[in-house]
């Protein structure tokens, strides 16, 4: 089991290209510019319309840091510490958490989201109790795919999901074992 006295608000994990740290308001700008209609078409919040609504996400990332039960972070260039995107572990107190992750426009096509999805499947690896991880995406987004198939994923559901703005999400649900 997870230790109890694990400081996720400190959490931070290299790989060789990225740095992940928690989400907070100092990334609160870039969030709000780069989470775009284009970048939300495969996902199911949509874009912010007002920067009170990325406040409030921030707030609730902070809050669920502090319970335990997610971890959410921000994407960063290692060397530049420019910032890329988000990418989060959900549910994580349960035995299957689940993988969500977004990039800003300009990074997409540099396998940004396969290494940070690994450096915290790695992350988890060492640090938490879990049967497998799980990981949804759209059929139609193909760049995303291949992430869990890369790790090893295999679909184990098929279901369409409501959007917030009504659109229908045909999601594919991958099942990654432990390495």
């Amino acid at each position: 089991m997870r230790d109890i006295k694990m400081d996720l608000l400190s959490t931070e994990i290299l790989t060789n290209r990225l740095r992940l740290k928690p989400v907070s308001m100092a990334y609160k700008e870039e969030i709000f510019s780069e989470f775009t209609e284009d970048i939300t078409k495969y996902m199911c919040p949509r874009s912010p319309q007002h920067i009170a609504e990325i406040e409030a996400f921030i707030d609730n990332a902070i809050l669920d840091l502090k319970k335990g039960s997610d971890l959410r972070l921000v994407i960063l260039k290692k060397d530049s510490q420019e910032f890329l995107g988000c990418v989060g572990l959900h549910g994580m107190l349960g035995k299957t958490p689940e993988f969500g992750i977004w990039l800003k426009k300009a990074a997409h096509d540099r396998k940004y989201g396969l290494e940070a999805i690994r450096g915290i499947k790695n992350w988890a690896e060492q640090n938490l109790d879990y049967e497998y991880f799980l990981y949804p995406v759209d059929r139609a987004n193909i760049a995303s795919r291949k992430i869990p198939e890369t790790l090893g994923g295999k679909v184990v559901r098929e279901y369409e999901h409501k959007k917030t703005n009504g659109n229908i999400l045909y999601l594919l649900e991958y099942r990654i074992e432990r390495a």
